[in-house]
């Protein structure tokens, strides 16, 4: 009953332009999870794995780095230490959506925890795009409960298809994550603090891999972050506005304004 009371609402609510890009999404996710479950059973994982994964996880950007570190020797619980740093951005996602879950949106305990587990990039993207505090939650529930299937069911089907071919290289399965991860920080790398930090950390990255083992030099990388969290110097950019704004107002307009009034006065 709630699903179907929920489906009706969220038709009501949203308009078809916000249902055609969200269904977009959703087929997008899908098309990642068949990579994902292909390359996880390529790697040697059983296909209840990323079955298993997508359900309870729910974050493939995680899962991803779970199976790949795991798959090239890495320890489990180093795979999971990364996988739950990568899912920190959850936390600002919840304070930033107070009512897309709270007890007057889904009412009973287990429904709050459904629309938690439902939070996803696309998810909150969407709600935060729309106008007003319905749409937002219409918006929010229609993506998450739509990645909840799709994801899954992408990931079971291109386990299927990766226990059948084999080699996900010869069809590029195994390139579609990192293609779709390097589409979305392309427009971050334009601002040059983001560009330092991404390379400090790919350079400390590099650097540990022939030391450490798998998925540790993963966790060191974030150090490069440092460098977006340092504080300027006080002698930085707030001293040259302050400088100009102070040397203008003293020998500029007030100069000028002073000296044409005596001048006018006198010719008077």
């Amino acid at each position: 009953m709630f699903i179907i009371n929920s489906v009706s609402s969220i038709y009501r609510t949203l308009t078809g332009g916000t249902f055609r890009d969200i269904a977009l999404a959703c087929l997008a996710v899908w098309f990642i999870g068949l990579s994902y479950g292909a390359v996880a059973v390529a790697s040697g994982f059983p296909l209840w794995v990323p079955a298993a994964l997508s359900v309870l996880v729910l974050a493939g950007a995680s899962e991803f780095l779970f199976i790949g570190i795991v798959a090239a020797g890495g320890s489990p619980i180093a795979a999971a230490l990364a996988g739950l740093l990568v899912n920190a951005r959850h936390l600002p996602y919840g304070l930033a959506l107070p009512d897309m879950t709270g007890p007057d949106v889904t009412g009973r305990v287990w429904r709050r925890l459904l629309g938690s587990h439902v939070m996803n990039d696309e998810s909150v993207v969407f709600a935060l795009a729309q106008e007003d505090l319905p749409r937002k939650r219409a918006a929010y529930w229609a993506c998450g409960l739509g990645v909840l299937i799709c994801w899954p069911a992408g990931a079971v089907l291109g386990a299927l298809i990766g226990g059948v071919i084999g080699n996900t290289n010869a069809f590029g399965l195994d390139a579609m994550f990192p293609a779709v991860i390097l589409a979305l920080i392309v427009p971050a790398l334009r601002d040059r603090a983001t560009v330092r930090a991404a390379l400090a950390g790919a350079v400390i990255a590099l650097a540990a891999t022939p030391f450490l083992p798998a998925g540790l030099p993963v966790l060191l990388a974030l150090a490069g972050v440092l460098g977006l969290v340092i504080p300027r110097s006080a002698t930085g950019p707030s001293t040259r506005p302050a400088t100009g704004k102070s040397t203008r107002s003293a020998t500029g307009p007030s100069t000028r304004s002073a000296t044409g009034k005596s001048t006018r006065r006198a010719a008077r």
